[in-house]
């Protein structure tokens, strides 16, 4: 007779209880904040301004149109059109999927020089809290870093905690692409760190743009730091559901179709942020060729079989990084899945040796950023399997520049 203590029914009670504690216990900030919002956002507000706007005497096209009929729409402007619409409508242009990227560097850099302003006047503003004047000073000293000279700022929407995705080199003449999706605590504030630069989504794109043009200086390639989705707020009960992944997995298939060219796009997703490349995947244009994790929860599937993508699946987890003490399983909605490293899940293992912890894979010198650099470069056959047996190259050989069909 089966016992109390082995009923397949109470392990399962276990299994999702055990769940429940550890992500709470894991939790540095708690339950996710809500902000309570009066009126349109100043994105809305310039999206709406620009759908009710006209061109020498005609209408725009629809602001969500699909990114290449805005792109025919925009080339057949003058440059001075062009730039017009970019001065009236900063945010809406600034985050149009379609608009050309130089465009949308110059929208973002009209509407952040706004937002400083914005919050210039909240700094002094006595009708707030200390903490909050307090906030507005860090903003405005958040803007002032963007608004610096060789910055290119692909997105950015203010609202809330904020979001903003920039690029590090030549997008438009990229033979390759990286994209950097971040994790929890992703935001405005957080973008970016003096201290731990690495562990911020700035330092990491910039650390592996860096680190590809070492792996192949011949390749041009681009990177994207994509801080553009509304991320959990520390690791409690929203980064143990799928419910910001779901959303960010929208805005993040709607990045990668808008972007110029053909070249082959890499992804590089961190922590929570594989959750929300394991979501996309399968809605996920054949350009992407990789889709690589590190330090991740689970992908929302069982097998990397499971994701229903064409492109290769690779994974790497520090032996010191806690993310391993959360259990692999979901259960009622909580927990993201198996554990990509494991065996049974069938992706490409990668080491990361060097990296020390869960916040260091993108850290210089370590071999979890050097593998990172040669998937981007598409130079399969020189990455570091975690295993000694080779078995994450197994069936690749050097890739291509060029985009897939």
């Amino acid at each position: 007779m089966t016992s109390f203590d082995t009923s397949p029914q109470l392990n399962v009670w276990r299994a999702l209880l055990a769940l429940a504690v550890v992500f709470v216990m894991l939790a540095t900030t708690g339950w996710t904040a809500l902000r309570n919002q009066r009126g349109p956002t100043a994105l809305e507000a310039s999206v709406t301004a620009w759908e009710h706007g006209r061109l020498n005497g005609h209408p725009l096209p629809d602001a969500q149109a699909a990114p290449a009929r805005l792109s025919r729409f925009f080339t057949s402007l003058t440059p001075a059109q062009r730039a017009s619409l970019a001065r009236r409508y900063p945010l809406a242009v600034g985050n149009m999927n379609g608009a050309p990227v130089e465009l949308r560097y110059r929208a973002n850099h009209a509407a952040l020089s706004k937002a400083r302003t914005v919050e210039l006047q909240r700094m002094h503003d006595k009708r707030l809290s200390p903490a909050g004047q307090r906030e507005a000073g860090e903003r405005v000293h958040r803007y002032d870093s963007l608004l610096a000279p060789g910055r290119h700022i692909l997105a950015f929407d203010p609202a809330g905690s904020g979001r903003i995705a920039e690029v590090f080199g030549d997008l438009d003449r990229a033979e390759r692409v990286s994209v950097v999706v971040p994790g929890v605590d992703t935001e405005l504030l957080t973008f970016q760190r003096t201290d731990r630069k690495y562990s911020a989504p700035a330092g990491m794109a910039e650390s592996l743009y860096a680190a590809e043009r070492a792996a192949s200086p011949a390749t041009r390639t681009a990177v994207i730091a994509w801080a553009d989705y509304t991320s959990p707020s520390g690791l409690g009960m929203e980064a143990a559901t799928a419910n910001r992944a779901e959303r960010g997995a929208v805005r993040l298939n709607a990045l990668v179709r808008a972007l110029p060219g053909r070249a082959p796009v890499s992804l590089f997703c961190h922590s929570y942020g594989s959750v929300v490349c394991g979501v996309a995947a399968d809605a996920l244009p054949a350009r992407v060729s990789d889709i690589a994790v590190a330090g991740s929860p689970g992908m929302r599937a069982q097998k990397a079989s499971g994701l229903h993508t064409s492109a290769h699946v690779w994974s790497m987890r520090d032996a010191d990084d806690w993310i391993q003490d959360v259990p692999y399983l979901e259960l009622g909605g909580l927990g993201h899945g198996a554990d990509p490293v494991s065996a049974a899940f069938g992706a490409r293992v990668l080491s990361a040796r060097g990296a020390q912890g869960h916040a260091g894979y993108f850290v210089p010198g370590t071999e979890s950023l050097e593998n990172f650099a040669e998937i981007g470069v598409g130079a399969y056959r020189t990455v570091a399997c975690a295993h000694e047996d080779g078995a994450c190259r197994v069936g690749l050989s050097a890739a291509v520049t060029a985009g897939r069909a």
